[in-house]
């Protein structure tokens, strides 16, 4: 597939908006449809189940939808979500933090994803010449095409020092929304997002949220009764909630590891399984 060189006119309309617009834009595949909204998803390369989970997910949730997700190709949140979306048959757009050629394209082990994202009708982009060498300095120039030309960022675990926040800072700078999702106080993980969180960003705790972030309507998200997407963890919270128990109480009938059960009860609220209020658990 060749490597085309785009004019200034067939740039994505949202990244000239930006005061430090790239000169130049180099595309394999294609670039998103016009009226596509378009969502950034970004996070930590040392995922968590969690955070893999939650990152399917919140994709899958989509399916059907005029939505395009943006990632940066790394290893980690960024694979899953491109993934992610091919799964739920939206578009994906890819964009690394080097050129785009296949001999210097890096990461070189997502070599594959490239492939199946250009054989399912998505995009490479990049500003760099198609035969530059990823550097220490490309990586946060990425971050800023991709929070650019995207109308929302969602930021999904990462730490404290990491390039994913600058994604985040790029996109607040840029007036994007940005999203990111809260998890466990004790993962380093999530140490980011809830960060984020207390500086303004909105928290994604269940589908509706995302959807209603990005101007959908929210009656489309809500969960399947049949709850065929739950684990047998998952199942065994829910059997144990036929009624409100205390999150303690729950933990210690499930005998799941506290740790564990906490991830799970999280991913049975995104999910939309459950909800907690007035210091108990019940059926959503």
């Amino acid at each position: 597939m060749e490597i085309k060189k785009l004019s200034r006119e067939e740039f994505p309309p949202l990244l000239l908006e930006i005061p430090d617009a790239p000169k130049q834009l180099y595309l394999k595949g294609n670039l998103p449809p016009a009226d596509a909204k378009i969502l950034c998803v970004v996070g930590s390369r040392s995922f968590t189940t969690y955070g893999k989970d939650v990152c399917q997910k919140l994709i899958a949730s989509l399916a059907g939808k005029n939505v395009v997700i943006v990632s940066g190709l790394a290893l980690g949140i960024d694979t899953i979500a491109h993934q992610a979306a091919m799964d739920a048959g939206l578009f994906t757009l890819a964009i690394p933090g080097s050129g785009i050629d296949e001999r210097v394209l890096h990461p070189q082990s997502n070599l594959h994803l490239v492939r199946k994202i250009l054989d399912a009708g998505g995009g490479l982009l990049s500003e760099f010449e198609p035969n530059f060498k990823a550097t220490q300095y490309s990586f946060p120039m990425r971050n800023r095409v991709m929070a650019g030309l995207s109308h929302a960022v969602l930021i999904i675990e990462a730490e404290i020092k990491s390039g994913t926040l600058i994604t985040s800072r790029l996109a607040t700078d840029y007036n994007r929304d940005v999203l990111t999702v809260p998890g466990s106080i004790y993962s380093k993980n999530t140490q980011g997002p809830h960060m984020l969180i207390r500086l303004g960003a909105t928290p994604i705790t269940k589908v509706e949220d995302l959807h209603l972030a990005l101007g959908f309507d929210t009656q489309m998200a809500l969960p399947d009764p049949k709850r065929d997407d739950c684990s047998p963890q998952e199942k065994i919270l829910l059997d144990l909630l036929r009624e409100p128990l205390a999150r303690d109480e729950l933990i210690r009938k499930s005998a799941l590891q506290a740790s564990e059960a906490n991830m799970y009860i999280s991913l049975l609220e995104m999910k939309g399984h459950i909800k907690e209020s007035m210091g108990e658990i019940r059926l959503a």
